[in-house]
């Protein structure tokens, strides 16, 4: 994670001074579970709390530590020990440094969780505020990138809440299969430490035992955390490239909020860009890209082995920290987006009401018109408006075998703009409930 793409609520969490910190909740009330069923002196316990709950841990002298035995949980446990005394004694008795491990990565992808949930919970917002806005606003709906039947952009809104929605699902799915937790000794036999004390730690932890553990907590529930930050951060890109196109010269019916002072290129001083959301674009691909290591950690060898670990404490970090900043700039493009009506319906209008195609092609097969024909008879029709070359209106209404089963007012109530829009609020109650 670089300090561009961060933000500082969820760069904290992957702190050195915050996994220490936890390290040290992990073991103190491991500590205190083991005096209540009397393992070790209650006195202990007291006193590495009372020693330990408002120290400074010293990262610096850790790493130093950390560079003689090579193993990260001893060098803390040594430094613990500098700063609790004689009592450290009892500390990590009968854990393995998966325990500590695990159950901080687990307490930290939860607290990673809650801030994206927020994350996503702040971008439906914006999305509902701009949708209700353009409820009603018409514009062009295109499959194939071609232009093809009328919507409003208030409905392209609620379709990316509507996703947003499922995400936040997913999100809060994906919290519950990683807040577990395993206090289970060196092959999950809890041999050496009471199922008790895994209780309690999960329990003042805000987690829950994991049901059998290893060495480690099974990867499949964080081979499918981060699956769902990919699926997240697909949607972040669906959307951004709907903006992206939106902005394009030729079409410009939405773009990015253009700042006082703002420059677009070194060289051309008219540029406008649509850099946010190509930005929020890449984040996607990266964010995309630890999912795949994420897959290949669930197969450890036996017990466990550690070639999971180099990976987590890069994609841990990094996805985590990456799409929280990519969750809250698409906020701020939604709220901010400059959106234009007036360019929407010039883009409706581009075709000379080749856009009402279908509803003439029905209104001829309702009126006894086999489909075939139809079809031929409004293509007919069509395909010189493509080319530039009149007015659809105008040819069907010119056409014999068009007016032979049709009447003008009938071929006119064809390129009512408003039929396309007359279940746009059954819609918004699927999406947004009831008003």
């Amino acid at each position: 994670m670089i300090p561009r793409y961060s933000r500082p609520a969820m760069t904290a969490i992957w702190s050195p001074e915050s996994r220490f910190r936890i390290w040290f909740e992990i073991e103190a009330h491991a500590t205190t579970a083991l005096a209540e069923i009397g393992v070790v002196p209650k006195a202990a316990a007291e006193t590495v709390w009372a020693k330990g709950k408002d120290a400074v841990f010293d990262v610096a002298r850790i790493d130093a530590i950390e560079a003689v035995t090579k193993h990260d949980v001893i060098a803390f446990l040594t430094h613990l020990a500098e700063i609790v005394g004689p009592e450290a004694r009892f500390v990590h008795q009968g854990m393995t440094s998966s325990d500590v491990l695990d159950t901080c990565l687990n307490v930290q992808l939860v607290r990673a969780a809650d801030i994206l949930i927020a994350d996503v919970d702040a971008l439906l917002g914006a999305l509902k505020a701009r949708a209700v806005e353009h409820k009603l606003t018409p514009t062009i709906g295109r499959s194939h990138g071609i232009h093809a039947e009328p919507v409003t952009f208030g409905l392209k809104l609620a379709q990316a809440y509507a996703e947003f929605e499922r995400n936040r699902a997913r999100l809060v799915a994906a919290r519950a299969e990683v807040a577990t937790c395993a206090i289970s000794g060196a092959v999950g036999t809890f041999a050496n430490i009471d199922p008790r004390v895994e209780q309690y730690v999960a329990e003042r932890m805000g987690l829950t035992p994991e049901p059998v553990s290893t060495q480690v907590i099974p990867r499949d529930r964080h081979a499918q955390f981060f699956a769902t930050l990919g699926v997240v951060a697909s949607s972040l890109e669906r959307l951004a490239i709907e903006i992206r196109h939106l902005q394009r010269t030729e079409v410009l019916e939405a773009e990015e909020f253009f700042s006082e002072g703002q420059k677009g290129s070194s060289a051309m001083p008219h540029k406008r860009n649509p850099v946010l959301t190509e930005n929020i674009t890449g984040l996607a691909r990266m964010v995309r890209g630890y999912v795949t290591p994420a897959l290949e950690n669930v197969a450890l060898w036996h017990e466990r082995d550690i070639s999971h670990s180099s990976v987590e404490r890069m994609i841990g970090p990094d996805a985590t920290v990456t799409l929280d900043f990519a969750l809250a700039r698409m906020t701020g493009v939604i709220e901010k987006l400059l959106i234009y009506p007036a360019n929407m319906q010039k883009n409706l209008d581009r075709l000379g009401g080749l856009v009402h195609s279908q509803r003439v092609l029905l209104a001829l097969t309702q009126a006894g018109v086999s489909r075939e024909d139809s079809y031929r008879l409004v293509q007919r029709n069509a395909m010189p408006v493509w080319r530039g070359e009149g007015d659809f209106l105008a040819l069907l209404k010119a056409d014999p075998e068009v007016t032979a089963a049709l009447a003008p007012e009938q071929i006119e109530e064809c390129f009512d703009l408003g039929y396309h829009f007359k279940h746009v609020d059954t819609i918004f109650s699927r999406v947004f409930g009831a008003a």
